[in-house]
């Protein structure tokens, strides 16, 4: 795996710098919200951002786009098919993340949709579990617009900003700041109600 892992990465890099590279930047993060894809969009969204600045805050939108319709078709299997979507599930071993999805989703509700962009369970699991628990689809699309947006924006900022070291450093802290941005969700919820 480490192997296949090496030369999609080699792949990814070498895409990056051609002409057409953001057609397969939008196809790769359509694919990753519902299908499994050992590298997240961030691999090709990350040097794309950094060899053309200027276009850094475009490519994080087409990401966005193409994730949130990619997550919609997750959501669809979910809904439609939560039974071959188990079946798969549990086949490439992420059983676990299913469960503690399902129950950040028993904890949070439907604002789990809005860390899921910040977590390590790939976001196609809670697409998929969205779908399962028969989440309300605008809210979903709004909840992903969000939280994708947030992530991929964040990186294009970066990317353009501080070069591949100030990506490295978000990446490594991915969860605290999808924790950080569930918290200042909360706080900005109580403090409207107060």
């Amino acid at each position: 795996m480490q192997e296949l892992t090496k030369k999609i990465i080699n792949f990814v890099l070498d895409q990056s710098a051609r002409p057409g590279a953001i057609y397969l930047l939008f196809g790769w993060s359509f694919i990753e919200a519902w299908f499994i894809i050992p590298i997240p969009p961030d691999a090709l969204l990350i040097p794309m951002s950094i060899a053309n600045p200027s276009k850094a805050y475009f490519y994080a939108y087409m990401t966005t786009i193409s994730s949130v319709i990619g997550g919609l078709l997750g959501y669809l299997i979910g809904y439609f098919a939560i039974d071959f979507a188990m079946t798969y599930i549990e086949s490439i071993g992420l059983i676990d993340a299913y469960a503690q999805a399902s129950d950040w989703f028993t904890i949070w509700g439907s604002a789990v949709i809005l860390i899921a962009g910040f977590t390590v369970i790939p976001f196609k699991i809670f697409t998929i579990l969205a779908g399962s628990m028969k989440m309300n689809v605008l809210i979903f699309l709004l909840a992903s617009v969000i939280s994708r947006g947030a992530r991929f924006y964040i990186v294009a900022y970066a990317s353009k900003k501080g070069g591949q070291m100030a990506v490295d450093k978000i990446m490594n802290h991915a969860d605290k700041l999808g924790y950080l941005f569930m918290a200042l969700l909360l706080i900005g919820l109580i403090w409207s109600i107060v």
